[in-house]
């Protein structure tokens, strides 16, 4: 495991937390990782596609793009939002 921590804001949650993703996972694979300690806890679970962007932007990473492919620099702030 190549450790990459990367702070993350989840939709509608109220915390930025920082969490420890491998670089080579997938952006789906991040997405589970920061559920993992915001739903059910503080954010209601919802139906749909969680998909990772670049935060505060519209730049919304391909489910499949791997971590060490996304030009992501460590502890950048990413946010996980609903599709």
């Amino acid at each position: 495991m190549s450790a990459f921590p990367v702070h993350a804001a989840f939709e509608k949650d109220f915390l930025v937390q920082l969490i420890v993703v491998d670089i080579n996972d997938s952006m789906d694979q991040v997405a589970d990782k920061v559920a993992y300690h915001c739903v059910n806890r503080r954010v209601k679970p919802r139906e749909g596609v969680m998909r990772v962007r670049r935060h505060q932007t519209d730049e919304v990473f391909p489910r499949n793009m791997k971590v060490v492919d996304s030009g992501l620099s460590p502890t950048e702030v990413i946010d996980v939002i609903f599709e």
